[in-house]
């Protein structure tokens, strides 16, 4: 008897048209590094009295669907989950390189259909009605470069043969932290032990009654973009910021050599005034947790540029 392992296993993802129900084909063939994406159903105990001391059967509950998913940032495949988050891009570049820009604050969001598979059992699960509800990354001085993504899922079907047929491949270009920079209001900032980027569209699901006890949709709501900059403390110029009480505009960048890029800018950067310790003989750090807010001029919190050989996403 074949027994599940994580090495076999695959993941195809495909945005769908209507919401739960998953595309006849159009699947990505999508590289992750782990998945909790999964559906549950608890059980509750029986309150009823008069039968003795042993309880009566349990009964189900409603089914909740969702999972963190982690994948690499790479150049190509990141754009699905850009697209997730932000909604679809604009493409412009009439050959490759393309150039796609996402921005925030779009009020719907598309929803995907996401199959993992474990052929060796044989098990194919198909979650549709997938809306990204938060994605996270940091950028550090080593170590693999990845991202979390947190997904609200309608409802899970599962069968011993996979329903995405055969999923579309994308070349992997992988980013890493050594390609990764960081800017502020257009100049290169120094002194960034780590940073932490988290936007977050804060999904309302709508919880109605069904018999299948699945949810209706998942709204998003008002979006958040939060973070945090570990710093040598080696000039005032950000605590002076953030005594002021101002904005700046940061851009975290990724640049491979063959040309393909990733670049996310938050428009309007708000810095709290944070605690400066001496902790010790070793070199002193401060950590600003960040708050972004509504870029005046541009009119949304970020914008998110995706430069590689996709024609569309």
């Amino acid at each position: 008897m074949a027994r599940a392992q994580g090495a076999r296993a695959q993941m195809a993802l495909a945005f769908e048209t209507v919401y739960g129900t998953p595309p006849a084909s159009g699947f990505t063939k999508m590289p992750f590094a782990s998945t909790s994406l999964g559906a549950e159903q608890p059980l509750l105990n029986s309150e009823l009295l008069g039968y003795g001391r042993d309880p009566l059967a349990p009964i189900k509950d409603a089914v909740t669907a969702d999972g963190d998913v982690v994948v690499p940032l790479d150049a190509e495949a990141f754009g699905f989950w850009l697209k997730a988050a932000f909604g679809a891009p604009t493409t412009t570049g009439a050959e490759a390189p393309y150039s796609h820009e996402f921005q925030s604050g779009s009020w719907t969001l598309p929803s995907m259909s996401i199959e993992t598979g474990m052929p060796e059992v044989p098990r194919f699960a198909m979650y549709s009605g997938c809306v990204l509800d938060q994605i996270t990354w940091q950028m550090q001085r080593s170590g693999l470069l990845t991202a979390t993504a947190r997904l609200v899922a309608q409802g899970e079907t599962v069968g011993t043969t996979t329903s995405a047929g055969t999923p579309a491949a994308l070349e992997l270009k992988r980013f890493g932290h050594f390609n990764g920079a960081i800017a502020r209001n257009g100049t290169a900032l120094g002194n960034v032990v780590s940073a932490e980027i988290t936007y977050a569209n804060n999904l309302d699901r709508i919880e109605t009654i069904r018999s299948d006890g699945r949810i209706d949709g998942a709204d998003p709501s008002i979006a958040a973009l939060t973070g945090r900059i570990d710093v040598r403390f080696a000039d005032q110029t950000l605590v002076t910021q953030a005594i002021n009480g101002e904005a700046c505009e940061m851009e975290f960048a990724y640049v491979l050599p063959s040309g393909e890029s990733f670049t996310f800018t938050v428009h309007a950067v708000y810095l709290p005034r944070p605690r400066i310790e001496i902790s010790g003989p070793q070199g002193v750090q401060a950590t600003f947790d960040w708050q972004a807010a509504r870029g005046s001029t541009v009119g949304r919190i970020c914008t998110a540029t995706l430069v590689n050989d996709v024609e569309s996403y």
